[in-house]
Parts: C-alpha cells; sequence; structure tokens
C-alpha cells in the first residue's frame, strides 16, 4: 500500500507506474483506510498474469482428497492453525472464504511472507496454508507438502495431478493471485499505448511464456492485456471480494 500510494501520487509521465496485483489494486481499498482510490486513481495498462493458489497442507496430513481434508479439519478444527500474510493479504482473505463455504473454523497465523510461512508448514508447525501457487508448487513436486486443489478452473500445467477445486469438491472456490500494470491517472493516451504495446509484446516471448508457466503462472488473454480490458477485469474482482472482507469484517493490522 505504501508503494502503491507513491505511484498514485508520482506525475503522470509514464515514468513511473505500478506493477500491482490482487491484493494492492482490490482487496487493499477494503481493508485499509487509504488516501488513494485503487480504482479511479490509477489508469490501467494491461493484465500480465495470474497464479491461483493452491489448498495444501503437511505431508504428514492422513487426508487422500480435499473432501476428506475438509472433513479432517471438522474433527481437529480447535487446534488447527492456516498461515497466511497478514490480516487482509490474499491467503487470509481466500481463507476467510474457504471457512465460510466450508463451514469450519481455525486459527489463522500472521507471517510477513509466504515464503517464511513454508518452513513451519513443512515441520508441521502450522498445518494449512492457501498459497499462492509460485510459492507451493516447488514443494508440492518435492513431496514435502501435499496439494489438495487448484483455486482455479483449469489445472495448472505445472501440477497436473492437482484438481481444480470444481473437481475436488469445492466447485466455484476461485481465487486468483493476479498481476497487471497501472499508470497515475491522467497519464497521456499515447503513453498508456506505448506502455501497453511493449507489455503485450513481453508476454508474446516464447521464453516468457515458459518462465511464468513454470511458476505456475497463466498469462491473460489478449482481450485482457489491453487497457480496457485490464480496467473491466479489475472493477469485476473488486465488485465480488469488497462485500466478502466487509462482511467477514477483516480489517489490515
Amino acid at each position: 500500500s505504501i508503494g502503491t500510494a507513491r505511484a498514485a501520487r508520482a506525475p503522470a509521465d509514464g515514468y513511473t507506474f505500478s506493477l500491482g496485483n490482487w491484493p494492492t489494486h482490490a482487496l487493499n481499498g477494503a481493508t485499509y483506510t487509504l488516501n488513494y482510490n485503487v480504482l479511479t486513481d490509477f489508469e490501467p495498462i494491461s493484465m500480465i498474469s495470474s497464479d491461483p493458489l493452491l489448498i495444501v497442507a503437511n505431508k504428514s496430513n492422513p487426508s487422500n482428497n480435499l473432501r476428506e481434508l475438509i472433513a479432517w479439519i471438522k474433527a481437529n478444527q480447535d487446534t488447527l492453525t492456516q498461515a497466511t500474510t497478514g490480516a487482509g493479504s490474499a491467503s487470509h482473505v481466500a481463507g476467510t472464504l474457504f471457512q465460510r463455504e466450508t463451514g469450519t473454523r481455525y486459527q489463522f497465523i500472521y507471517y510477513r511472507s509466504s515464503s517464511q510461512a513454508m518452513p513451519d508448514l513443512i515441520s508441521g508447525r502450522i498445518q494449512l496454508m492457501i498459497d499462492t501457487s509460485a510459492n507451493s508448487v516447488p514443494q508440492v513436486r518435492a513431496g514435502a507438502i501435499k496439494g489438495f486443489a487448484v483455486t482455479a478452473k483449469t489445472r495448472l500445467p505445472a501440477l497436473p495431478d492437482v484438481p481444480t477445486v470444481d473437481e475436488a469438491g469445492l466447485p466455484g472456490f476461485y481465487s486468483l493471485n493476479w498481476h497487471g500494470l497501472w499508470a497515475p491517472k491522467g497519464t497521456p493516451k499515447a503513453v498508456i499505448d506505448k506502455l501497453n504495446a511493449a507489455a503485450v509484446q513481453a508476454l508474446a516471448d516464447a521464453g516468457v511464456q515458459k518462465r511464468l508457466a513454470d511458476l505456475g503462472h497463466e498469462i491473460f488473454p489478449r482481450e485482457q492485456q489491453t487497457p480496457e480490458g485490464a480496467g473491466a477485469f479489475q472493477k469485476a474482482e473488486i465488485e465480488r471480494w469488497w462485500p466478502i472482507i466487509k462482511s467477514a469484517n477483516i480489517k489490515a493490522e
């Protein structure tokens, strides 16, 4: 939020822009009291990529699929913990929705980053994470943790054996940690168009595509790589998630 605020106040000349994501350009508007508007104080340039979250647990967990995991959580929820990267973070908001959708409850533990939480998940100090694929994919591949579901409509090429939430028995539980580019409000259209062309060219590069795929990212379709498509996507995400955050009374601490 500090960096995004600086980008919002920067001169609208195209030399400062924001590489934003789901929290910075959607969730933070509902969890923080900000001195800028996440939607109206920026000019969208392009969506870039999204990495769905993964529902993961310690490898000693006895569950073999998501339905068994949910049943196990309900039987042990008084002592369970889920790691998050702070109140109002992607992992916390997704965890809150998971509790609501599954009728479970357990304690959230706040870490500074998901990479700091991962060693505690591997060691068993915490039991659950709803984590970014970029952080969890290498650990699932290595067998250090168990992956139960991808929070997207399609499976991850990087983890083809991990089912989607629809396949695993929690239909519609979609949570994407998306990324895009924004410029300060009032940046000239010619500048936005030039930055957009550069982003589109980069996303068409085979090396960029492979690297993002290896990290579990999916590049947005061409129509959402336009400024108009990026703006419409951001607005739809705000309309979906803000009511969930406010009904759960989630506030950043």
